[in-house]
């Protein structure tokens, strides 16, 4: 029986049989040997009896190009790395931003604290626009908020 097969490449192995595929041969095949490469779509009848042999040439074929997933194995791996250092270099990019920032509001937030509790004059403006001056009260509410955001943000 034979059956119709669509084969690309046709080539002489190192045994002297044909072999049949839709791969292209193995490297170790000489140029001399391939009769027939991709291009002429024509249907091939293999021998039932040459199927087999077809087959395992495929099969080796395909082995034969394992070698190169290993390539491309250790490139996903090496790509894999480098995305992992950069996300490591954004997150301490972001950590010492975020630090410098902490470490700002925590200077102002003393400088503010020793101005309210110096007992200077302290004017403010409010919503009307108006100037105030801060009284006992409302200096110890804002002494009481400053030295919360200090707190917060002087922590070693």
């Amino acid at each position: 029986m034979t059956l119709p097969v669509m084969a690309q490449w046709q080539w002489v192995d190192k045994d002297g049989r044909k072999v049949f595929s839709d791969r292209a041969p193995p490297t170790d095949i000489r140029e001399k040997d391939i009769s027939k490469r991709p291009g002429a779509h024509s249907a091939v009848l293999i021998p039932a009896a040459d199927q087999t042999i077809a087959a395992t040439a495929a099969l080796r074929a395909n082995a034969a190009s394992a070698p190169q997933l290993a390539t491309k194995d250790s490139e996903l791996e090496l790509r894999k790395k480098q995305a992992e250092k950069d996300e490591a270099l954004q997150r301490k990019a972001a950590d010492d931003k975020q630090a410098k920032v902490k470490q700002e509001n925590c200077d102002r937030a003393r400088v503010a604290l020793v101005t309210l509790q110096s007992g200077i004059r302290i004017a403010t403006t409010n919503a009307a626009g108006e100037r105030e001056v801060m009284d006992d009260t409302k200096r110890g509410v804002e002494a009481k908020r400053v030295k919360e955001v200090a707190d917060t943000n002087c922590k070693s």
